[in-house]
């Protein structure tokens, strides 16, 4: 009866030993999963820019290789604040505040898909970051835009975008509060006047 409790003895140490190894191998090659801390979201294909200004809720000028050019936001459509012809549209002066905010709040980087960078107007086409999260998809997330302009292959996004879309449909967030204001053509600015 002694040898199988020596036996049974040593197995569990070489379980043990079995067991620490695992863990260090885990730590050393997967450190994340053993972090309590929030992980940042992974910056990889992301170029640094500077902010010059914002235009609008899907509009910005950066200083990009040197000289200074306006962008526009891929996926998204933000109700107009100043349009010659559709004028002040509901939630467009929220959505350029919320733009603005977020683009002082931190690093601006942006991404570029497979497709065209540049539209007819000579505006960058790239998906925008600040310190590593989206801002298309946090003014969707709230209500502010909605996805359109969708032109492959610039579709990397498009997933989450619609996604985050249909998040804030549910909520009747911004936009999706006022009965078939955003629609797949743009918004119907004739059924909602903008207050003053």
């Amino acid at each position: 009866m002694a040898k199988p409790k020596k036996k049974s003895s040593q197995q569990n140490i070489v379980k043990s030993v079995l067991a620490i190894i695992a863990i260090a191998l885990i730590a050393f090659y997967f450190p994340e999963l053993l972090s309590d801390e929030e992980q940042l979201p992974s910056r990889e294909g992301l170029i640094p820019v500077e902010l010059v200004k914002t235009i609008d809720g899907d509009t910005i000028k950066i200083k990009y290789e040197g000289k200074e050019q306006n962008v526009r936001y891929l996926l998204v459509d933000t109700p107009e604040t100043n349009h010659p012809q559709l004028g002040k549209q509901p939630f467009g002066q929220q959505a350029k505040e919320r733009n603005q905010e977020l683009m002082n709040s931190g690093q601006l980087e942006i991404e570029f898909d497979i497709g065209e960078r540049i539209d007819k107007y000579g505006r960058l086409l790239p998906y925008i970051y600040i310190d590593g999260e989206s801002v298309q998809e946090k003014l969707i997330e709230e209500g502010l835009a909605r996805v359109g302009y969708v032109y492959p292959p610039n579709t990397k996004h498009l997933d989450q975008y619609e996604k985050a879309q249909e998040r804030a449909k549910k909520s009747g967030l911004g936009i999706w509060s006022l009965e078939d204001y955003a629609t797949d053509r743009g918004f119907d600015s004739k059924k909602y006047k903008e207050e003053k």
